[in-house]
């Protein structure tokens, strides 16, 4: 499959709606994110092996979720499981050098790999640490995403959130949104049918 057909597909299926997720998609070639063994395959739309136990996720489970989010120009977006940075890098295409993605990853050797990837976008800072604590450093944000499902919402993320904002989530095998009301007001939707890596509390792999 080629980059325009795996675009057009989820297009017509429903899944790339907004224009400006739909350029950064065009914009940002999910071929550069994955290793070099896998780059034949870097328009399947399923999910691709990046090591260490961890994922590229599939590209139409990353439009859904970024669609849910709204991501809009000048936010500033808390992003949970760096992996390879491919979704930092969509984000960071649409907030726009007004905006900010900080991109949190446990494993050592995925946050070189994913800085590497994107040493070309300067509005992105991957940080070593736990995404369950989010990053008190740069809170408040816009928007909080993870790549790796929990048992539930972590209270940091609720706290770190601005009032208005949105977190779109991972949580068993579901994907949650919830948009934050008030200081402790949180109104949730919950989508099922979805399959991602743990997330993992501390910094052992």
């Amino acid at each position: 499959m080629s980059r325009e057909i795996l675009i057009q597909s989820l297009i017509n299926d429903g899944y790339l709606k907004t224009p400006s997720i739909i350029e950064a998609f065009k914009k940002i070639d999910r071929a550069d994110f994955i290793p070099e063994d896998r780059k034949k395959e870097a328009y399947g739309n399923y999910p691709l092996p990046i090591g260490f136990g961890q994922t590229i996720s599939q590209p139409l489970t990353v439009a859904f979720m970024l669609e849910l989010l709204e991501p809009n120009p000048g936010e500033k977006i808390l992003d949970i499981g760096s992996g390879s940075g491919w979704q930092a890098a969509l984000l960071a295409h649409i907030v726009g050098e007004q905006g900010k993605i900080i991109s949190i990853e446990r494993i050592p050797e995925l946050k070189e790999f994913a800085e590497n990837n994107l040493k070309k976008i300067g509005i992105i800072e991957v940080r070593i640490g736990d995404g369950t604590e989010g990053d008190v450093t740069n809170a408040p944000f816009d928007k909080i995403i993870a790549a790796a499902a929990g048992k539930n919402i972590p209270d940091a993320w609720e706290e770190q959130l601005k009032i208005g904002g949105r977190i779109v989530a991972p949580v068993k095998e579901s994907i949650l949104v919830l948009d934050k009301r008030g200081p402790d007001e949180f109104e949730e939707k919950q989508y099922l049918g979805f399959s991602f890596v743990p997330l993992v509390a501390g910094d052992k792999v």
